[in-house]
């Protein structure tokens, strides 16, 4: 009985990983880049906007009949979504969580600060906070449709148009996705090496690929609202 009730006071491997410096890591790593492939999918789909209003509206359509005739309507959306929404939050608690570690473990702010560090790591904090309230602000804008002034229910195209028609609407998009792009070029680079696939022979081409992703994803992103700032998309 005695044994019976130290077994049962052990805590879980599961518990124990979380509750670990790398299990925290590694929670981030993974989620990060479950997010990451969802905003290379998601790029992809926002620049059928330069395809015309047909080709954009089909594709968001189709978002909310993938998986048929398998899944109902909107079952494969929902999916993406609670998938997403559970690596954002599972992202942003470690994050919260292993900052708080590390505060705790050097109570006293370091005399001299590292030079070294890029201003994508010295970013990373505030840059994550960016992202969370931009996300939360893009979901009342683009799906909710919420904040958005001019919205019609159903029509993604000319919801898009109505958001980068006004001033706040750019501002708050390119500042989030110049956030999102810092964020990506060091945590690509950081994800691999928790995860156990960088060393020191594949560091550089890491970074660069981190970099590139960057590159691409802000700029792919960052278009849209330039197009619809300068009448290419209208």
């Amino acid at each position: 009985m005695a044994l019976a009730t130290r077994t049962e006071r052990q805590p879980s491997r599961t518990r124990t990983f979380w509750a670990s410096t790398i299990g925290k890591k590694t929670v981030m790593a993974v989620s990060g880049l479950i997010m990451l492939g969802y905003l290379v999918a998601h790029v992809m789909g926002n620049l059928k906007v330069f395809f015309g209003p047909g080709e954009f509206n089909a594709y968001g359509h189709w978002l909310r009949t993938m998986g048929e005739p398998v899944l109902h309507y909107e079952w494969g959306l929902w999916i993406a979504r609670v998938v997403l929404l559970t690596a954002v939050i599972a992202h942003g608690v470690s994050a919260y969580q292993l900052s708080r570690r590390d505060i705790k473990a050097r109570p006293t702010a370091y005399v001299h600060k590292r030079r070294r560090s890029s201003y994508a790591t010295r970013t990373m904090r505030w840059g994550g906070v960016i992202v969370a309230l931009f996300i939360v602000w893009h979901i009342l804008d683009l799906t909710t449709l919420t904040v958005n002034p001019n919205a019609q229910p159903g029509h993604p195209y000319e919801n898009v148009v109505a958001t980068f028609s006004t001033w706040y609407g750019n501002a708050i998009y390119i500042v989030a996705m110049l956030a999102v792009g810092l964020h990506i070029r060091h945590g690509f680079w950081s994800a691999a090496q928790t995860l156990g696939v960088g060393n020191a022979r594949r560091d550089r081409a890491l970074k660069a690929v981190g970099d590139v992703l960057a590159l691409v994803l802000t700029a792919g992103f960052v278009s849209v609202p330039v197009a619809v700032m300068t009448g290419v998309v209208s």
